[in-house]
């Protein structure tokens, strides 16, 4: 996903790792749209799921060149495996007015945006874990 951060020629791309089983962000990163900013996402991953976890992606290169071979599967969107991120993206979408395309809530300066991103990944996070104790919690 990407938006603008003071200007349309400033964009900014998020890039996210989802947890498909709790639906948890596990992994973020903020900038641009490079092997560099790859990289960055894979290293935000904690080690247990750089060691484990089988990742599907849509065709962009740079996944290609970060994600181990044996870990990385290039899916297109109508096999419904990257259906939780997309899912997300719009749910982010709705709940950041920043976010909004074509909105008056911009962020001026790029360490606001990153923040109010993160602010709203640890809400969503903490209400995914809510939510999942509750449920097994039920009779």
């Amino acid at each position: 996903m990407w938006l603008f951060v003071g200007k349309r020629k400033n964009k900014q791309w998020i890039w996210l790792l989802i947890d498909k089983d709790t639906r948890e962000i596990v992994g973020v990163y903020i900038g641009d749209r490079s092997r560099e900013s790859a990289q960055q996402l894979w290293s935000s991953l904690p080690s247990s799921y750089q060691q484990n976890a089988t990742c599907y992606s849509d065709y962009w290169d740079a996944y290609r060149t970060v994600i181990p071979d044996d870990q990385h599967h290039s899916v297109g969107k109508e096999t419904g495996l990257t259906n939780h991120i997309e899912r997300f993206n719009n749910t982010l979408r709705q709940r950041c007015s920043r976010l909004v395309r074509k909105s008056l809530s911009f962020s001026k300066k790029l360490d606001n945006h990153i923040g109010a991103i993160w602010y709203f990944i640890h809400h969503y996070n903490e209400c995914r874990r809510i939510a999942l104790t509750l449920s097994s919690l039920a009779f």
